[in-house]
């Protein structure tokens, strides 16, 4: 017996022909089940009906059969791009094929670097039939591009530091399209970057700031995604308490996400203009590091009371926000692991979007079809006097006691250019999953990889 699964679903004669497969398959919990038949292993999925018929649902779908397979060592699985199509009748057929591939590849994820009796392991997805060739391809690279946002997030923060994230970045865009272009701690003080300088100061690590520009098409609008990169969050001299910090090594959420947004546009050769900016600190505590009180002076001339040295996304994010102005940046959408408000807000299965209405309309559209769900938040201008400080423009916190989300948007538009449409996305509860599920690993998720990619090529056209 060939060491391979074919997948076809349950209206297939060989499972609606034979009442006791076909009841054994019926009785599953899950949506799809493995069947011996003959020297054949099927996996047999379940009829999907057409109210539940999304992308989303294809994506998890794969996903789920993926991670199964994967874990018993199946070299190959293979699946007719007719079968599939047929399965989703609803759907744009090239989508289909697409979603599959990506959740295939997405759902047998695994990060185990540093696991000493694990190798990682991936059943190899085939879909027969010459027309799926390009929408199967599409989808490896969407899954890529993921993949490569959940490995940022998931390193360990001694492993991907200030130091060692920009070298990161120049080996994955190597051979691509993409310019890479690292600042440092020296250069951060000519370009008056005090933000980022002011929350590195406790690290052992000097701060970065990371620029990727990409000219798939330079006579497009220019679209400016900010990352914020701390890779990792104590909280600072404000320290941070909880039984396990260790995933504050993912506070840069935001800066894998427009990585990995960097690379699928370059892969896919997007006609898009993009340049994605990304600030990279360490926020510790320290006898150097920023005390409470402190004030920072930005470049733009706008001073800011430090009155939690744990709000220090907005104070990095800020410098970038300057920069994108310096861009003169058409569009402008910031990306960050922001509040813990939001998921008060929203929970775990959405992101937050502020800003421009009508744009934060058309990223919901997005989400819902590419699976980076998110949902318009409002900007309350009532909330702007509880940003007020006593010795400077403002403070970086909030005098209310909830709206967090809100006010973090409230702080930033303040640093955004005038001329810039901008949105503000907040993917704090999106950075992990507890468990496994779908296409989604126990580990990073990759959020907002898809979501700005998409949302770059949406404006762009």
């Amino acid at each position: 017996m060939s060491n391979e699964v074919k997948v076809i679903f349950a209206n297939n004669p060989i499972v609606s022909g034979n009442a006791a497969i076909k009841q054994f398959v019926a009785n599953q919990k899950a949506g799809h089940s493995s069947v011996l038949i003959g020297e054949t292993h099927y996996i047999v999925v379940k009829e999907c009906k057409e109210k539940d018929m999304t992308l989303e649902k294809v994506r998890a779908t794969a996903g789920n059969i993926a991670r199964d397979v994967s874990a018993q060592k199946a070299e190959t699985a293979i699946v007719e791009a007719q079968v599939l199509l047929d399965a989703y009748t609803k759907l744009d057929k090239g989508s289909v094929l697409t979603a599959f591939t990506e959740g295939w590849e997405l759902g047998a994820y695994q990060f185990v670097t540093y696991k000493s009796d694990v190798t990682a392991f991936q059943t190899k997805l085939h879909v027969v039939g010459d027309e799926a060739k390009p929408f199967v391809e599409a989808g490896k690279i969407r899954a890529a591009a993921t993949a490569f946002s959940r490995d940022l997030m998931n390193e360990l923060s001694n492993v991907l530091n200030p130091e060692t994230f920009p070298e990161v970045l120049k080996n994955n865009f190597e051979g691509t399209g993409v310019e890479v272009n690292v600042f440092d701690k020296e250069k951060l003080k000519e370009m008056k970057m005090n933000g980022v300088l002011t929350v590195a100061r406790g690290s052992i690590y000097k701060p970065s700031f990371v620029e990727l520009v990409y000219k798939g098409d330079a006579s497009k609008p220019l679209v400016a995604l900010v990352g914020k990169g701390v890779t990792f969050d104590t909280g600072g001299i404000s320290l941070k308490g909880g039984k396990d910090l260790s995933d504050m090594r993912m506070d840069m959420g935001g800066a894998a996400a427009v990585s990995g947004a960097l690379t699928l546009l370059a892969k896919s050769n997007a006609k898009v203009n993009v340049v994605a900016l990304i600030p990279i600190v360490e926020n510790m505590p320290d006898n150097t590091s920023v005390l409470p009180g402190e004030v920072i002076t930005y470049k733009n001339g706008l001073t800011v009371q430090v009155g939690n040295t744990d709000a220090e996304g907005r104070l990095i994010l800020a410098d970038a926000l300057i920069r994108a102005g310096e861009w003169k940046a058409d569009y402008i959408v910031d990306i960050a692991t922001l509040t813990g408000a939001i998921v008060n807000a929203l929970g775990t299965e959405i992101g937050g979007v502020f800003g421009d209405e009508e744009l934060s309309a058309q990223m919901k559209k997005i989400g819902d079809q590419n699976g980076d769900f998110i949902w318009p938040m409002p900007l309350v201008d009532a909330y702007e006097k509880s940003l007020d400080s006593d010795y400077a423009d403002m403070n970086n916190i909030s005098s209310l006691g909830g709206a967090g989300s809100i006010t973090a948007g409230l702080f930033l538009r303040r640093f955004v250019p005038k001329e810039s449409k901008w949105l503000h996305v907040d993917m704090a509860g999106m950075m992990s999953k507890n468990s496994a599920s779908g296409y989604y690993a126990k580990s990073a998720t990759g959020y907002g990889a898809r979501l700005l990619a998409d949302f770059t090529i949406y404006v762009s056209n």
